[in-house]
């Protein structure tokens, strides 16, 4: 939260940080997923780049192997263990701790990771010194559209999302417009928030925002995070010029109903319910229509 003792150590932190070591400092964060990291590394250093950067992987504690393995086939690259696993925010906010790049580039395993992708965001962020937040288009692999862009949520989500309500006309309207469906996905612009999967961060914004809300386990810690680079000034932008594929998709979707019995459900809905008591009758802090 907001002047959190997190908070205030990190601005300290930023505030005599004076000099940036690399162009972009990427984060993956790992949770039992080492076989996507061995390809999306793999993928990577397969490319050449004129930027500087580093590369952290943070390990949430899930035992398989995969610090081994990056000690002895990637040395260049940072790997961090976590004692346990506190989730996808605690997690990444240790990465974003160690960085050391003007920019930082939250990356998931499954996001395939390429030159062109940290290029691409790196000159559209030193084009537009304004904004705090920039996220590329996702597609899935055979090409087609993965919605990253969204409106911030209201207290429908639960209902339209999580119950049949999802499948009446009312339902699909609603999250028609929160998946911002009418909108031209060719088109740079502002946005409310951006799916966390792939974000390139500012990072001496970080000294007024603050680092991920920990509180949030999983789920709506991005919304939270865009939520908060508005309140602070720092634009979120949504950037389809830089593409990538996007190789899972959430899956705290499903049949109706699934928060009874589908944990990562009951985790979503959680999240949410911090999240709108955190929020509960403040303004859109974006502007735009609710």
């Amino acid at each position: 939260m907001p002047g959190s003792s997190v908070e205030r150590s990190l601005a300290s932190f930023l505030n005599g940080f004076i000099l940036h070591n690399m162009d972009v400092s990427i984060i993956i964060l790992n949770y039992k997923t080492k076989e996507l990291i061995k390809q999306q590394l793999k993928h990577f250093f397969s490319f050449t780049s004129t930027l500087t950067f580093e590369v952290v992987v943070v390990d949430n504690h899930s035992e398989d192997g995969i610090a081994a393995f990056l000690r002895e086939t990637y040395p260049g690259v940072r790997c961090l263990e976590a004692p346990d696993n506190r989730g996808y925010a605690a997690g990444n906010n240790i990465g974003l701790r160690a960085s050391s790049g003007t920019y930082s580039l939250i990356v998931n395993p499954d996001i395939v990771l390429n030159a062109e992708l940290v290029e691409g965001l790196y000159r559209f962020m030193e084009t537009n010194p304004k904004v705090g937040i920039a996220g590329p288009k996702l597609v899935n692999a055979d090409g087609s559209l993965q919605p990253s862009c969204l409106r911030f949520p209201d207290v429908w989500l639960p209902l339209y999302r999580r119950t049949f309500f999802s499948h009446t006309p009312w339902g699909r309207g609603w999250l028609a417009r929160y998946f911002m469906e009418e909108f031209d996905h060719t088109q740079a612009r502002d946005v409310d928030w951006l799916f966390g999967a792939c974000l390139m961060v500012r990072t001496a914004a970080l000294a007024q925002v603050g680092l991920l809300d920990e509180r949030f386990f999983l789920y709506l810690e991005d919304t939270d995070w865009c939520r908060r680079f508005w309140e602070k000034g720092h634009e979120v932008w949504y950037v389809p010029e830089v593409s990538t594929v996007h190789l899972l998709s959430r899956s705290s979707e499903g049949a109706p109903l699934t928060v009874f019995t589908n944990r990562t459900a009951r985790i979503h809905l959680r999240s949410f319910f911090k999240y709108l008591v955190k929020f509960w009758g403040k303004p859109n802090p974006h502007g735009s229509e609710s």
